[in-house]
């Protein structure tokens, strides 16, 4: 049974530094939970050359909102659905209802 990851670190592929000198996630994000040597998504981090980032949470890597995506070029999509995101995060209206 697979343990259910409600808050997650980063792991990149690449890393860039900030200009107050902090170290952050660069190239394709992986949501990695602490205390594990594996990504959301299964993929070991040192079989992958995965670079960790505790300090960074995985709402920050989201190229849409995040504040430490500057350099984030593709987040997993099979790490973002068990995060919790979903295909389509616009809700469903009907624009144009037929009389």
């Amino acid at each position: 049974m697979k343990k259910k990851v409600s808050s997650a670190s980063v792991a990149a592929t690449g890393r860039w530094t900030d200009p107050d000198g902090a170290r952050m996630p660069a190239g394709e994000v992986h949501a990695w939970g602490q205390g594990t040597n594996q990504t959301v998504c299964g993929l070991a981090l040192s079989r992958e050359a995965l670079q960790r980032f505790p300090h960074v949470s995985w709402a920050d890597v989201q190229p849409a909102t995040g504040r430490h995506a500057d350099e984030v070029t593709h987040v997993c999509r099979r790490c973002a659905a068990g995060m919790g995101a979903r295909r389509d995060e616009q809700r469903w209206s009907r624009i144009d209802p037929r009389p």
